[in-house]
């Protein structure tokens, strides 16, 4: 055969000695065909080099065989677990990830449209913000959607969460039984539907010990922005004995920041919790006190649910919550007495 001419399915058949239906069904997975025409066909086509056509079997098949991903930019020390998560989980479903990434929440309509011309059989969304409009364009083209970490509020969209509220009430019991009460929230973006959440919870659970009008300062979910936060709050204000941060990456920050530059102790001085519970988390200098997501029971349920509506688009959606585990490292310990 020529070396320029691409080997079809046809040439495995014809040199095979077996029918072009047969060489397609050894290629299927899950499709029934005789051990001895499985063992030809393999060998014939590894002689000829011949690799099944995806784009070929996408318009037979009528199914692109993709996941959209969608994320945002960022930063956030989590992602990088997820997404590898999500593409085993992605891949036990011989399907394959189609990434995009925002760096803005107002670039979505741009990305949506590009996701629909590649005509994806679901999408994952990890984005900071997913509005109801777009849902509703998904539905239009008959395209599932699953939200990781998020909801939709008063729409009806599937979504598999942590439980933020559990997770803020484990950090502020143990802070309170710490005798803190003096506290500063560094909250993630204001366009973040996850920080909102993780605000809310951190709110909540300090105002159910009688404890409100804490102070806020916003982050963007990375390191720099959680010494910015701490930095300008004690610019005009005194010292907290206690930061709930929205994240781990911004109370790492807050740690450096607190050490660093402005000769606070911490936990003695200042103790400081997150959220999330990422491998940095865990290093001997920061041994952070931290609520850890269930990733793994997160991310298949994510893709397991997603693959479900594809299957069966009839299926009403679901919204599944898995609980956080609070891991009680050293970045926290008992106010000092002239602070309680």
């Amino acid at each position: 055969m020529s070396k320029n001419k691409r080997v079809t399915s046809y040439d495995v058949a014809r040199e095979a000695g077996v029918s072009q239906s047969a060489v397609s069904r050894v290629f299927r997975p899950g499709v029934s065909v005789s051990e001895k025409t499985r063992e030809k066909v393999l060998k014939t086509a590894d002689r000829l080099g011949y690799r099944p056509n995806a784009i070929a079997r996408m318009l037979i098949n009528q199914s692109s065989g993709m996941i959209a991903v969608i994320v945002s930019s960022r930063a956030n020390l989590n992602f990088p677990d997820v997404l590898s998560l999500l593409n085993k989980q992605i891949a036990l479903h011989n399907k394959r990830v189609l990434l995009f990434t925002l760096d803005e929440a107002e670039q979505l309509d741009g990305v949506i449209e590009q996701i629909l011309t590649y005509q994806v059989d679901g999408v994952v969304a990890l984005t900071a913000h997913f509005e109801v409009e777009s849902v509703k364009q998904f539905a239009q083209h008959n395209i599932p959607v699953v939200l990781y970490n998020r909801e939709v509020p008063d729409h009806s969209v599937s979504s598999v969460c942590c439980n933020h509220d559990q997770g803020l009430k484990m950090l502020v019991d143990l802070l309170v039984r710490h005798h803190h009460r003096r506290y500063l929230i560094v909250a993630g973006p204001q366009d973040s539907d996850v920080a909102t959440a993780r605000l809310t919870g951190a709110q909540k659970a300090l105002l159910q010990h009688g404890i409100d009008n804490v102070p806020v300062v916003r982050g963007d979910y990375s390191y720099e922005s959680g010494q910015q936060a701490l930095h300008s709050h004690l610019q005009n204000a005194m010292a907290p004995t206690a930061v709930i941060c929205a994240n781990d990456a911004m109370a790492i920050g807050v740690i450096d920041e607190a050490r660093e530059k402005q000769q606070l102790r911490v936990p003695e001085d200042l103790s400081v919790v997150g959220f999330d519970g990422i491998s940095a988390s865990a290093w001997y200098s920061y041994r952070l006190t931290t609520v850890s997501q269930p990733t793994s029971y997160m991310t298949k349920a994510a893709v397991d649910t997603l693959v479900n509506l594809i299957e069966n688009p009839h299926n009403p959606p679901e919204s599944r919550y898995w609980p956080g585990t609070l891991i009680e490292g050293n970045s926290v310990a008992t106010a000092r007495s002239e602070d309680e």
